[in-house]
């Protein structure tokens, strides 16, 4: 397979920072020059009109074959600068708000998109590249100046659906500049992976590379590898697909996989023994475990897991504690097996192995390698996405059942050693301890399983691991390594753009508690040194977020001298930075009613505690508990809106600006406690084993 990427060198001179507000009856472009700095800016107004002025500029860009880069701008940003250049700049800004509230209102999200083709001025979407367009990875700006670190974090000051002054007119245009400038600094974090994409787009143009996620990019290569092979995947502008009304897993387990223990007999009959539904792939693996020795293997759709909870397992003079993977197990195990998309033919693994191929020519821990990992995976799940050209969920099942009852194959081998005991077991590998003396009869297992099945396993020597549960653990090697998982992940996409651990999308919170348990548990520091000394603020910070329809309040104490006389309650930001102090206030979330509660309030008895003042409503002909409530004449029927405490029991500060982190306010109970969490049970479950 030829090769696909190459690096491109930085900076990129002709790349332009721009972000919009519209308001109704106001309209300002922020744009930046990112190579110099230089800041352009233009107003549509009651009292200002850069209409022309701006459309001239975007002209300019064009001739120049600039990008402009921004954050969610294809669907929206652009839409309106498309609009101004359509009309040169004549343009009212009752017209761009009319424009504004009909792409937000547009459900489907495509209905007023300008394809790559149509666009003016080329664009990069940082928000697409980094797939946060995708439900479970949303990541919005703010939370993103939260996780990059900002100095200030600032929300919109306004309600957009309302007019603002003039005067608001200046504060409006600082805060566009704000998010110019940190939509800036999170263009400086994904320079490498904005020069991947040049390249692909330099090598094959036509396509909007430089707005793809990294599993987009790994489908598009697949499908113009497959199609430069005579492979079609689309039939008259329709993708090919091999949908199924069912599937008998017994035409798609390898004929190779043998067990002589009988939980994983009855596991494999089973599966011999089922025809499901695509539709319903999940629900069909509930509660299906094997049980061997004492260690519970638990089958899923995405893959298998188990594991020892709450200890530590170390590595000792009689006992190798080793980890064994398979090498990107889902892609080799079609490569290996010729398993492919029914209707995309065996050419599908050829395109397999060279991307396969080409991923190892990056070291790991490159932005490259990372990508490519994530696209080779990719495929995999778009075997199951009924949207996508390789959707077959009999190849879906075809891997995550075989690759499951592989792994529970070398687990029943690797068993049979006299003192070998599983530790884990997750995905695409496992954990084992593994008595010294038998250690050539594992690699010998190793080697024979290899042999079979066509795969290649990678070891690992661990010196110990810190295991809360399958899903949260630590594991040193014996260079001492670290790799951390779940709730004792703290490694930032800032200091790794591949890490694993705390990328982009992830709540970044109280990194100090992940940190502090690390130095508890690998280096045997006191948790509470270790906090009070850690010199980073940033790690104490929470961040706080609710969506539009909502609102964060905080109540803060007022005090005369040592006297608390009062309490201050404020609105604050709708996504906010915030710490565990010991000054500080309630934080609460309110909330729209649901429509049960709505309906609830409209229907139900209103009833008021005549004492106390307590308000209950109960479905009608039914009372209150207590003979004390009385009837409420002609109730208020519009429902209350819920409110819900956050971090409830401590008291927060709010933050945004991080001059206002006060380092001798802060709660370091909070902190110690949660670290204490993750330590101590580990420890007191190794005591437990150790007895």
């Amino acid at each position: 397979m030829r090769k696909l990427f190459a690096p491109v060198p930085h900076p990129r001179p002709l790349d332009y920072i721009y972000d919009n507000e519209c308001y109704p009856n106001f309209f300002s472009c922020s744009i930046k020059h990112s190579a110099t700095g230089t800041r352009y800016r233009f107003v549509i107004s009651e009292w200002c009109d850069d209409g022309q002025r701006l459309a001239l500029f975007l002209q300019s860009l064009a001739n120049a074959d600039a990008y402009m880069v921004g954050f969610n701008n294809t669907p929206y940003d652009y839409v309106l600068l498309h609009l101004i250049m359509q009309t040169g700049g004549v343009i009212t800004n009752a017209d761009l708000y009319a424009k504004s509230q009909a792409i937000i209102s547009d459900r489907s999200g495509f209905g007023h998109t300008i394809w790559m083709k149509d666009r003016f001025v080329k664009q990069i979407d940082l928000l697409k590249i980094h797939h946060f367009d995708n439900a479970a990875k949303y990541t919005s700006l703010k939370v993103l100046e939260i996780n990059m670190r900002a100095k200030d974090v600032r929300d919109l000051p306004f309600d957009p659906t309302k007019p603002i002054t003039r005067e608001q007119a200046n504060e409006l245009l600082s805060y566009n500049d704000h998010d110019v400038d940190e939509t800036e600094q999170f263009y400086f974090e994904s320079l490498d992976a904005i020069a991947f994409r040049q390249d692909l787009a330099d090598k094959y143009p036509n396509k909007d590379w430089l707005n793809f996620s990294d599993t987009k990019i790994g489908s598009e290569v697949f499908i113009r590898e497959l199609e430069s092979q005579g492979v079609p995947t689309k039939f008259q502008g329709v993708k090919l697909q091999t949908p199924r009304n069912e599937i008998r897993l017994r035409d798609v387990i390898f004929p190779y996989v043998q067990f002589e223990q009988p939980e994983f007999n009855r596991i494999k009959q089973y599966f011999e023994q089922a025809v499901i539904n695509p539709k319903q792939i999940k629900g069909f693996f509930s509660n299906l475990t094997a049980t061997i020795d004492g260690f519970d293997f638990d089958f899923g759709a995405g893959g298998i897991h188990g594991s020892l909870h709450k200890t530590i397992v170390r590595s000792t003079d009689t006992h190798d504690l080793i980890d064994v993977d398979v090498a990107s197990y889902y892609p080799n195990l079609a490569i290996a097996n010729n398993l492919f998309p029914a209707h995309l033919s065996e050419t599908f693994c050829d395109v397999y192995l060279g991307v396969y191929n080409q991923r190892k020519t990056f070291k790991k821990g490159t932005v490259e390698n990372a990508m490519l990992k994530l696209a080779l995976n990719g495929v995999y799940g778009n075997s199951n996405n009924e949207h996508s050209v390789f959707y077959d969920p009999k190849y879906t099942m075809s891997i995550t059942i075989n690759g499951q009852l592989l792994l529970c194959m070398l687990a029943e081998w690797l068993m049979k050693i006299p003192g070998l005991s599983m530790v884990q077991i997750n995905t695409d590998g496992m954990t084992f301890l593994c008595p010294k003396e038998y250690r050539t009869n594992y690699e010998n297992m190793c080697k024979h399983w290899e042999n079979v099945t066509r795969l290649e396993l990678e070891h690992v020597d661990y010196k110990a691991m810190y295991i809360r549960d399958v899903n949260s653990y630590m594991a040193e090697t014996l260079k001492g390594k670290v790799k951390r998982i779940g709730a004792y992940a703290w490694e930032r996409a800032a200091e790794n753009p591949g890490t694993r651990e705390v990328p982009w999308h992830k709540d970044h919170s109280s990194l100090v508690i992940q940190k502090a348990a690390q130095a508890a548990l690998i280096d045997n520091v006191n948790i509470r040194e270790f906090i009070t000394n850690h010199a980073d603020d940033f790690d104490f910070i929470i961040t706080t977020k609710v969506p539009r329809s909502s609102k964060l309040e905080i109540i803060d104490p007022v005090y005369w001298g040592d006297d608390h006389v009062c309490d201050r309650t404020r609105i604050i930001q709708s996504t906010s930075r915030c710490y565990v102090s010991k000054t500080g206030g309630a934080l609460t979330k309110i909330m729209p009613p649901t429509a049960t509660q709505i309906e609830h309030w409209k229907t139900g008895d209103h009833y008021q505690h005549i004492n106390t003042g307590d308000y209950k409503v109960v479905k009608p002909g039914h009372k209150p508990p207590s003979g004390m409530y009385s009837p409420v004449i002609n109730p208020d029927r519009k429902a209350p809106k819920r409110r819900i405490g956050l971090m409830v029991g401590y008291k927060m500060r709010e933050c945004n600006g991080i001059n206002d982190f006060n380092r001798s306010d802060v709660d370091y109970e909070y902190y110690i406690n949660e670290a204490r969490k993750l330590v101590d049970a580990l420890i007191q479950g190794e005591t437990r084993c150790a007895a």
